[in-house]
Formats: structure tokens, C-alpha cells, sequence
């Protein structure tokens, strides 16, 4: 009955470059049921036109205005710095396309309006190092994601969100995070495709980011059991799934 399905991607659709066994099918039932979709990752360290050439090369369809990811939500933050020099850290992916979405993206330390950090895959010291001489300075401290961890075929690596936790060890300082679980990517979807709250629903394999963002924005959610989180998870989690599914192929459309 829902008209737009918010769809994680890694760990719900697919997990690194292996595709599920449920996803093509689930998409044609999709497509016979008449509803829209729109794809919403925290992954930051790709552009959005590398995550649409990796979807359509996996045969996956992208509909129209089909993809947000954390790094759209975090230029749509810091339109409130204007034209004010923004301290990026992250891939050179995350860099350029900040800076094709608007944002004055500097490497000048000397006076920046703020340091956004992405989740960074050419991470090297030099960079943690020039960002806590930022943050012993006191500016205004963005990160795109708040993930843990990155789900592999191998396992896990660390995220966004566990650099953030070596740079708050060694300055004190936490940043204000911008994908899920906060609503915006939710929220910009919504208003994109012009579909109410109670017309949507959110799929996805966390439950502290999707599960925890589609409460946060006030639509249902589903929690698929092919990524990161457990039936065990669930128990002791705070943010509990409107519904639950082995993979997506129990998805009833």
C-alpha cells in the first residue's frame, strides 16, 4: 500500500559488489505494484554518479531524482555558512562533489568557517592530525555519517563514525552528524517526490541508522535481516522496526 519505498543500500540491497538473490525480484514486483523508490546511503566516500553506475551495472533501476546520500544532506547543512571556506576531509570523491553541490570546499587552515569530515577510504595520519589542530581551535565540526563501521564481503572496516571517536579521544570534541539516523535525508526524499509521511517506508539492515531515521522522521520502517543487525539486536535495541524480514523478498507489495 505504500507509494515510496526508502531503500539502504549496502546490506539490504546488495553487500559490496554481490547483488541478493531477492533484489531483482523485488524490484519487478515493485515496478508491477506502481510505487516509487529512492535509494539513501551514508557511504559518503563515492559519488553519487559512481553509486549510479555501480546500481545499473547490478542491473538494479534507478527512477528519476533516485538517490540521496549523506554527502547530499551535508551540503544541504552547510548552505547556512554561505559562501564561507568550508575545511573538507575525506575521499577526493566527497571533495569535489561538496563543491559541485555549492560548498566553498578548502584545504586553507588558517581561517575555515568549519570542518566537515566524510567517511574517508584515503585516510592517512596527516589528516587526523591536521583535523584535531582544527578542533583545538574551536570551529564548528560536521560529519556526514555517524556508521561505526562499512559492511565488506570480507566484514567490517571502520567508519565516519569510529574516526569520530579517535578524534573526540584525542580533542574532546564530537561533531554534529548529519545522515541517519537525523531525518534530512527522509525529509529531502519526501519533499522531492512531494508523497506524505504515512505514504513512505524505510528498508534497511540497521538498526541505529534506518530503523533509528525512519522513526526520527515519523515514517514506518522494515528491518531486513541480510546486513548488519540480528533478531537478538532488536531485543535490546531502543528503536524497534515496524516490521521485520529475512530479506526482501518477504516484503508483501
Amino acid at each position: 500500500m505504500k507509494k515510496l519505498f526508502l531503500l539502504d543500500m549496502d546490506g539490504t540491497i546488495y553487500l559490496g559488489n554481490r547483488i541478493f538473490e531477492c533484489t531483482p525480484p523485488f524490484f519487478r514486483r515493485l515496478a508491477a505494484a506502481g510505487a516509487r523508490h529512492i535509494f539513501l546511503t551514508n557511504n559518503s566516500s563515492k559519488s553519487a554518479e559512481m553509486y549510479l553506475q555501480k546500481l545499473n551495472s547490478m542491473g538494479i533501476p534507478v527512477q528519476d531524482g533516485g538517490l540521496i546520500t549523506s554527502t547530499h544532506a551535508t551540503a544541504r547543512y552547510l548552505k547556512k555558512y554561505g559562501n564561507l571556506p568550508i575545511y573538507v576531509s575525506g575521499t577526493k570523491d566527497f571533495c569535489k562533489e561538496l563543491a559541485e553541490l555549492g560548498v566553498n570546499v578548502s584545504q586553507d587552515m588558517s581561517n575555515p568557517a568549519a570542518l566537515v569530515m566524510g567517511y574517508d577510504t584515503e585516510l592517512n595520519f596527516q589528516k587526523l592530525e591536521n583535523m584535531c589542530k582544527l578542533l583545538n581551535s574551536g570551529i564548528d565540526y560536521i560529519a556526514s555519517n555517524p556508521d561505526l563501521t562499512c559492511p565488506t564481503e570480507y566484514g567490517y572496516v571502520p567508519d565516519c563514525g569510529s574516526v569520530a571517536q579517535i578524534l573526540n579521544n584525542a580533542t574532546g570534541r564530537e561533531p554534529i552528524f548529519i545522515g541517519k539516523p537525523a531525518p534530512d535525508m527522509i525529509e529531502m526524499a519526501l519533499e522531492r517526490f512531494q508523497i506524505p509521511k504515512e505514504d513512505a517506508i524505510i528498508i534497511g539492515d540497521r538498526l541505529f541508522t534506518d530503523i533509528a531515521c525512519g522513526i526520527a522522521a515519523g515514517v514506518e520502517t522494515a528491518l531486513v535481516l541480510t546486513g548488519e543487525s540480528t533478531e537478538a539486536d532488536i531485543k535490546n535495541s531502543p528503536h524497534k522496526p515496524d516490521f521485520v524480514f529475512r530479506d526482501l523478498s518477504e516484503v508483501d507489495l
